[in-house]
C-alpha cells in the first residue's frame, strides 16, 4: 500500500495534520529507546473472528502507554477529551479517547510470537494476507470481553505515526441540533477511519459523508453498511462488525445523523 504524498504548500499546512505526528522508529530502534524485549499478548483476533468463530492468535509487542510514555510524554494521560491519533501508511486514521487506554490494556505489536510471517487475513474487506507493520494496535479482548463487540475498529494496522489530538469540532458542530452524540461517536468508530465528514476523519477513501449520506437513500444506506460486498463485488469497505448489538439500528442511526450533518468547506 501506498502513502498519499503531502503538498506542503502553506495555506494546507491547517489541513495536514501527519505534520504534526510524531514518526515511529523502526521496531530495532523502538526495542533499543525502550531498553526491553517485546512481550508475548495473545488476542482474539477480529479480523478473523466472523460469523460467531473467536481465533486466537499471539503477538509480540508493548504496552500503549510505554510507547506513548517514550514519544508524547507521561502527561498524555492526564488529557481527558483528548484522543490519541493511529495514522497507517494508506492514509487509514484511527482516533482513539485517552480515557480508553485508562480503562482497557492494549498493546503496540511488531510480531507474531511464533515467528510466522506478520500479515492476517481480512475477509471482511476481501483482502489475504494484509502487511500488519511496522505495528499493528491489539486490544486484550479476553480480559475485555465487551471489547469483542467493536470487531476491528480501533485495531488500526500499518501504524507508522501517533499523535495526541483534540476532539473534533466537525462531527457536533454549532448548526447541528442537539442530541446526536452517540451517532457521532459511531462515525468516528465506525466509519471516519478511512471515509471524512467536512475534512476530518481518514485518508483511505476521503469521501465527504456528510455530502454522500445525502444522496444515498435508507435502504441503499442500509446494505452498504450491513453487506457492502453485495452493493460492490470484492470492495474493501468492511460491514458493520456483526458482533455490534442492533447493528441494523446503529446503520440507520447514522445515516440520520449523516444527513443531518450541515455540509461545510
Amino acid at each position: 500500500m501506498r502513502c498519499r504524498p503531502l503538498l506542503l504548500v502553506p495555506a494546507l499546512l491547517a489541513a495536514a495534520p501527519a505534520l504534526w505526528a510524531q514518526v515511529l522508529p523502526t521496531p530495532a530502534l523502538l526495542q533499543a529507546s525502550l531498553g526491553a524485549p517485546p512481550q508475548p499478548v495473545t488476542v482474539i483476533e477480529p479480523h478473523l473472528s466472523i460469523g460467531g468463530k473467536r481465533v486466537r492468535l499471539s503477538y509480540l509487542g508493548y504496552p500503549i502507554a510505554q510507547v506513548l510514555n517514550a514519544h508524547l510524554g507521561p502527561d498524555w494521560q492526564n488529557k481527558p477529551g483528548k484522543e490519541i491519533e493511529f495514522r497507517a501508511l494508506d492514509g487509514y486514521v484511527s482516533r482513539i479517547p485517552v480515557e480508553r487506554f485508562a480503562k482497557h490494556r492494549a498493546y503496540l505489536v511488531l510480531a507474531r510470537q511464533d515467528g510466522s510471517e506478520f500479515v492476517v487475513d481480512n475477509p471482511g474487506q476481501n483482502e489475504k494476507r494484509v502487511p500488519l507493520g511496522p505495528y499493528y494496535l491489539v486490544w486484550d479482548n479476553i480480559a475485555a470481553p465487551e471489547l469483542l463487540a467493536d470487531g476491528g475498529s480501533g485495531w488500526p494496522y500499518q501504524v507508522a505515526q501517533i499523535a495526541l489530538r483534540n476532539s473534533s469540532a466537525a462531527l457536533l458542530p454549532a448548526r447541528l441540533a442537539p442530541g446526536f452524540e452517540a451517532q457521532a461517536a459511531l462515525a468516528q468508530k465506525f466509519c471516519l477511519n478511512c471515509h471524512q465528514v467536512n475534512g476530518f476523519g481518514g485518508d483511505k477513501m476521503p469521501i465527504n459523508l456528510a455530502v454522500r449520506a445525502k444522496q444515498i437513500d435508507g435502504p441503499t444506506w442500509q446494505r452498504w453498511l450491513l453487506n457492502p460486498s453485495a452493493v460492490k463485488p470484492g470492495t474493501a469497505m468492511p460491514p458493520l462488525p456483526d458482533t455490534l448489538p442492533e447493528r441494523e439500528a446503529a446503520a440507520r442511526q447514522l445515516h440520520d445523523y449523516l444527513r443531518a450533518l450541515p455540509v461545510s468547506d
